[in-house]
């Protein structure tokens, strides 16, 4: 597939671009809603709102629902890089591309490679969430897995998932797109119910409608911070549109909008459900140490407010996200790799695609056993699927956090061009994302107990390779790098 892009005041088109073949009907294209739901839809909002909120209870008490509107803020002050520069730049390339497109292929290179170790880690880590959904169905249904043994569930939908990947079961993935959708639907009922039931004073705890979860309360502002990292994982994603920039109608409208739409939604969905979740466990000392110490907060308050059959109903649907975020990263760093290897970039076998589907076969392979070991070394130490979710998910947070940056300093440049359209006094608002996520970066260093404490280095040492590979291999990376600009890698 071809690519075109384009900067004001000129444009720059991929010969062989996009144009449909004379003898064919002309492709569908995406509207507004389509794009703004495939981007939400991505970000797995049930998965995100079953698990996330746990690890930010542990850090800041009550002050969840408050922590997420400063993840709101901090990924809208990122987001904007994204939605200002698709304004612009027509490409299905995301974080790689646009970092290449404005800051050169060797910043594009830098850029995939820190989006390749965000999928490998996520990837890991939404293994690890498949057990937890799978544990918490069996729980509702009055059966429990042996201690240890979740892992056998990430190994088992490791096979369905490289079956599926081979075949590029873009069907089955929309499928279970579809099903993402309905959760979303089932856990806001669910959160009208619980603050429905707590207002009314039906509901088994005694604490009410607490708004001042709504402020930060006795939380500390490196609390928060910290705390923000789980909730800026919860718009992991929210980008996606930006790949579909060349299968929309009107891009350079639609595709920023959309992304606004899809960053917004999101996070009047996540307040009002962090809310909920919160005044549903009760704001007293009982309370948040039920809550910090779920294994599912969902499928907990669902059997608590509505009944059993709820709960196995959201962790029939948070199982089903989970699998198909699992496909969709696999299948992207499969094809991160491919890329990478087809220009002189790692094993050769990872450059070979099969002549039928197009799918680089061994790639999607090793991925996919990659990610399963990363899940099989924690658990042969005793980690339970929770923890292996939440410490996977920091590490690629973190380089997210990285890939992200790249996008911000892009747009900043891409201002202070001679031919841009941007008004230089907005570069206040990249500036600011900037420093949005080297605080939390930072704040992931300084004052962490182990395990914690290792992540930032584990993500800065994978970010590290990049830069060492562009240093050492400049040609490699200029190479490479403008592949990863003018193709589509998902």
């Amino acid at each position: 597939m071809t690519h075109s892009q384009s900067l004001p005041p000129q444009t720059t088109s991929v010969p062989g671009a996009s144009a449909p073949s004379s003898g064919g009907a002309a492709p569908k294209r995406l509207r507004l809603w389509g794009v703004a739901a495939i981007s939400l839809g991505f970000m797995g909002p049930v998965m995100a709102m079953s698990l996330n909120g746990i690890g930010v209870s542990g850090l800041v008490g009550k002050a969840v629902p408050f922590t997420f509107i400063v993840s709101f803020f901090g990924t809208m002050l990122v987001a904007y890089a994204f939605i200002r520069l698709t304004r612009y730049i027509t490409h299905a390339g995301s974080v790689y591309a646009l970092a290449g497109s404005t800051l050169g292929p060797r910043a594009g290179f830098f850029g995939g490679f820190a989006l390749l170790g965000t999928y490998l880690f996520f990837a890991a880590c939404i293994a690890a969430a498949c057990a937890v959904f799978f544990e918490a169905m069996l729980t509702q249904l009055g059966f429990t897995l042996p201690a240890g043994l979740w892992i056998l569930v990430p190994l088992v939908a490791a096979v369905f998932v490289v079956l599926l990947n081979i075949r590029e079961s873009r069907v089955t993935a929309r499928t279970l797109l579809g099903i993402g959708f309905v959760g979303i639907a089932a856990m806001v009922v669910l959160s009208i119910v619980i603050i429905t039931s707590v207002g009314t004073g039906s509901a088994p705890v005694s604490t009410g409608l607490d708004f001042s979860t709504l402020l930060p309360g006795n939380a500390s502002i490196t609390a928060v911070m910290t705390a923000s990292v789980f909730g800026f994982l919860s718009w992991a994603g929210f980008e996606s549109g930006t790949t579909l920039g060349e299968e929309t109608r009107n891009p350079k409208r639609v595709v920023p909008i959309a992304l606004s739409i899809a960053v917004v939604l999101a996070g009047v969905i996540y307040t009002l459900v962090m809310f909920a979740q919160t005044i549903g466990y009760g704001t007293d000392a009982a309370g948040l140490s039920a809550f910090a110490n779920a294994s599912s907060t969902l499928t907990d308050l669902g059997s608590t407010y509505i009944g059993p059959w709820f709960s196995v109903l959201i962790a029939v649907v948070a199982f089903a996200v989970a699998f198909a975020s699992l496909l969709s990263a696999t299948a992207a760093a499969a094809r991160l790799l491919f890329a990478l290897a087809r220009d002189g970039f790692g094993p050769k076998s990872f450059a070979k695609a099969n002549p039928k589907t197009g799918v680089p076969t061994h790639a999607v392979v090793s991925v996919t056993i990659l990610t399963m070991g990363l899940a099989a070394l924690l658990a042969i130490f005793g980690a339970t699927a929770v923890e292996v979710y939440y410490w996977y998910a920091t590490i690629a947070v973190l380089c997210m956090v990285v890939a992200y940056g790249m996008t911000s300093v892009g747009v900043i440049r891409y201002t202070f061009q001679k031919s841009s359209p941007i008004p230089k006094w907005e570069v206040v608002v990249p500036i600011l994302g900037l420093s949005y996520l080297a605080f939390v970066y930072v704040v992931q260093v300084a004052g962490q107990e182990p395990p914690f404490s290792y992540f930032p280095w584990i993500a800065g040492g994978w970010c590290l390779i990049g830069l060492l590979i562009v240093l050492a291999k400049p040609s490699l990376a200029d190479r490479i790098g403008k592949r990863l600009t003018l193709e589509d890698l998902n």
